[in-house]
């Protein structure tokens, strides 16, 4: 499961992810968390757009009260016929998280849990794929909300990620185009694990893993 990542500066953001409309402001951050309204990108007519929305997928039919379990993270293998997911499947409601690098658990022999930072080495900012709903609450207000989807672990991610071999379904930059707007079939073989080749990976300490501590540069310093 992929449950924290940062973000990359914004308007670096935009640039790398060819936006035509909107735009994103917020801080760069070093931890972003479930539940957090995160920056994505969406298809809208032929361009590009910047919006933000929760992250944690609330299907439509919940009418904005999120799952008890969690939408994080929505399996490529369960996208066409899990509940939470196949309607925003089946509709196209496809989007891509912006992230410039996302933390990985390792477990340890003796149970215990180290973090470790991964990014890529080709790209500052890089995308993931996603799903994206809409869910009207009772007072007609509407939650925008998403998920990243994971695929089977590359062997830098199975190394790394061993307790659940998955990694980001990360894709390419000429691949986000069809990703957004192609048919599900099409769309849907981009969602592979991604070269090991083009990412590293270092342990950073445990901070991370506390929200109340600062959110800096320092959480992604190699130990």
């Amino acid at each position: 499961m992929c449950g924290r990542y940062i973000l990359a500066q914004a308007a670096s953001a935009e640039r790398a992810m060819g936006i035509a409309r909107g735009h994103w402001d917020y801080p760069r951050r070093f931890r972003v968390l479930p539940s957090e309204q995160v920056p994505v990108v969406v298809q809208t007519g032929a361009e590009r757009e910047a919006t933000q929305m929760r992250w944690g997928l609330v299907p439509w039919w919940r009418h904005g009260m999120p799952l008890k379990a969690s939408t994080i993270n929505a399996t490529v293998e369960r996208l066409d016929h899990a509940p939470s997911y196949r309607d925003a499947w089946r509709r196209g409601q496809r989007c891509i998280f912006v992230m410039g690098g996302f933390y990985e658990p390792h477990v340890n022999e003796d149970g215990s849990r180290d973090q470790f930072f991964v990014r890529l080495t080709d790209r500052e900012v890089f995308g993931v794929a996603g799903l994206w709903e809409r869910s009207r609450r009772a007072d007609g207000s509407c939650l925008l909300s998403c998920t990243l989807i994971t695929v089977p672990a590359n062997q830098l991610l199975a190394a790394v990620h061993n307790e659940k071999p998955r990694m980001p379904a990360i894709l390419a930059a000429s691949e986000y185009h069809e990703w957004l707007s192609a048919p599900a079939p099409q769309a849907r073989a981009l969602l592979q694990p991604y070269s090991a080749a083009t990412m590293r990976a270092w342990k950073v300490s445990r901070r991370v893993n506390d929200p109340r501590l600062p959110d800096d540069e320092r959480l992604i310093e190699p130990l």
